[in-house]
């Protein structure tokens, strides 16, 4: 390595551009192109561009706090059979939470919600959007933690600041008053200032199952529906069917080992 390319070096470490540590590549690939010093010096940039943009979107995937690895990619269409697929694929586009709007699932357990959530999530930290995926119970943890500890306007105000905010399974549990409370106060400051993604397994006239007071069960429903794309998405279990088919085939396995 010459001095030239010991000095960009350092001096890549000190402007914090990893790419250019890099440069020695970079100079071989640009000798067998016979780049011009502008077209080398383009492309360095714009390599450099390319790894921020993908360093921030593994670092909000990573704040989103997502539990598990799904993609749309990976979800099959064919079993949402309520649920159009090019609403999916507009979903997809980011528009929904561009005009902070709102998306509801509703359906019965293994149908796919969770995982068209994180997958509209995933694909919303790609946009550059802030994203937060809690369980309905995590959150409601989470806020009676703060309130205990005193820190309850602190985490209101950090979920505020969300471009999306993902609620799963907002069905499995029954909330006390204050619970219940702290719950709409989130949901209630996020409208029209912020997008909401909720997964359910109850329609909208059980929720009461989960809310003890009618009046703030109405007056949520009310916000959440105002501007709101909902998903019809039950038919039969996804997750049922596969344990069925394991089922089957360590049956058949048996069968013929015996």
């Amino acid at each position: 390595m010459n001095p030239g390319q010991e000095m960009i070096k350092l001096y890549a470490k000190q402007l914090r551009l990893p790419t250019l540590a890099q440069i020695d590549d970079l100079i071989r690939q640009a000798e067998e192109q016979g780049l011009s010093y502008a077209d080398f010096l383009g492309q360095v940039l714009q390599r450099e561009i390319q790894q921020r943009e993908e360093n921030q979107q593994r670092l909000k995937i990573r704040k989103a706090k997502f539990p598990l690895e799904k993609s749309l990619d990976t979800l099959d269409l064919s079993r949402l059979t309520q649920v159009e697929d090019a609403l999916i694929w507009q979903l997809a586009t980011g528009e929904f939470v561009k005009h902070r709007e709102n998306v509801i699932m509703i359906g019965n357990p293994g149908n796919g919600k969770t995982h068209l959530a994180i997958g509209l999530g995933r694909r919303m930290c790609s946009y550059g959007f802030k994203v937060r995926f809690y369980t309905a119970a995590n959150l409601v943890a989470e806020l009676i933690e703060a309130q205990l500890n005193q820190n309850l306007l602190k985490l209101q105000k950090s979920i505020a600041k969300l471009d999306l905010l993902i609620l799963d399974e907002l069905s499995y549990l029954s909330f006390t008053r204050n619970q219940a409370e702290l719950l709409f106060h989130v949901l209630s400051e996020r409208n029209e200032r912020g997008s909401v993604i909720i997964t359910t397994n109850l329609e909208f006239s059980r929720w009461t199952e989960i809310f003890p007071d009618t009046m703030l069960t109405a007056a949520l429903v009310d916000r959440l529906t105002h501007r709101a794309h909902i998903l019809d998405m039950n038919g039969s279990s996804y997750r049922l069917e596969q344990r069925l088919k394991k089922h089957q085939l360590e049956t058949k396995g048996g069968e013929s080992q015996g």
